[in-house]
């Protein structure tokens, strides 16, 4: 694992260089190397507008919805079949890296978090609620400056498992093909993926398939997170693990309540909730048993948090490459 037969570096030797990469240059890297999440998720919105109509029967939405799900995983399983053979050619490996490259996206995830914060530090409510509109699938409009700063804290929890802990989860276990199913799976559920009349049958299957396959990257990150807290002053390791203990199960998403509700109990918080989406209030449960009532502070928390669980990941990483070049 530390070198390939051709003389590169090995699978996890790239993962740990990649992750170094990302942390130091993701910024960058984001305007410039395509995003394949992004790639799945305008494929599945141009199906969508053309297969899903609401005139044809249960049955047929489900189908047609199952089928574009098979056509972008075979689509990603091809093109991490065909990188990896460049890969094991000469100094193909370079190809690979730039693979990895592409599907992680922690420091782009986290800046954008970050740039919650200093909206709503610098612009107040309305800048906050413009800067957080990506992140999120509620209605910005209907937070106060607490509801944004709660919405930027989960974005950072979900961040760290989506953007880093899910991907390098599917490289680590299946390679690049493994990499692009996952960033392909992301993708098709942010396009797909939300319930409602819309999409509740056509996507039911990218819904239960990101499910699955973020069924244990989801509960890593949130162990993660919750290790991560006793280097972070104001945070409790205890509290995280009493909080994704108590209420990792309430979250409306199958996965999503691991690493927010980690998030909730290392710092004190409570997230999720009830939220207005236009004149409806939305009734969800309150994750953590801390104050509702988020600051940019808290964000700033949870991003340091988020650093210092990508720095255990990384070690994790490391630890797993040692154990292999041991044996």
């Amino acid at each position: 694992m530390f070198g390939s037969a051709f003389g590169g570096p090995g699978p996890l030797l790239l993962l740990l260089l990649a992750l170094g990469i990302d942390a130091l240059f993701g910024d960058w890297l984001d305007r410039i190397l395509p995003d394949p999440a992004g790639l799945a998720r305008r494929f599945c919105n141009a199906a969508d507008a053309r297969l899903n109509r609401a005139e044809r029967g249960k049955s047929a939405q489900v189908i047609r919805g199952a089928l574009v799900v098979l056509a972008l995983l075979l689509i990603a399983v091809a093109a991490g079949l065909l990188v990896e053979w460049i890969g094991s050619i000469g100094r193909g490996w370079m190809v690979e890296l730039l693979a990895l490259l592409c599907g992680l996206r922690g420091r782009a995830a986290w800046t954008r978090v970050r740039a919650v914060r200093r909206a709503l530090e610098s612009g107040g409510v309305v800048a906050g609620q413009e800067a957080i509109q990506s992140l999120t699938r509620r209605h910005v409009y209907g937070l106060d400056e607490h509801g944004i700063a709660r919405a930027a804290v989960e974005a950072a929890a979900r961040a760290f498992d989506r953007k880093l802990v899910a991907p390098v989860f599917g490289y680590a276990l299946l390679g690049v093909p493994g990499l692009f199913v996952w960033t392909a799976m992301d993708g098709a559920d942010a396009a797909l993926g939300s319930p409602g009349v819309r999409h509740g049958r056509f996507g039911s299957t990218a819904a239960t398939l990101d499910d699955a396959l973020n069924a244990l990257p989801a509960r890593l990150a949130g162990l993660l997170l919750a290790l991560a807290a006793p280097f972070i002053g104001t945070a409790k390791a205890g509290a995280s693990l009493r909080a994704l203990g108590r209420d990792a199960r309430k979250h409306p998403s199958l996965n999503m309540g691991w690493p927010i509700a980690a998030m909730a109990g290392a710092l004190g918080l409570a997230l999720g909730g009830p939220h207005r989406d236009g004149g409806v209030v939305i009734t969800e449960s309150w994750i953590g048993d801390g104050r509702a009532r988020a600051t940019p502070a808290d964000i700033g928390r949870a991003l340091a948090l988020s650093a210092v669980a990508t720095l255990l990941l990384v070690g994790l990483v490391a630890l797993l490459l040692w154990g292999v070049a041991g044996i």
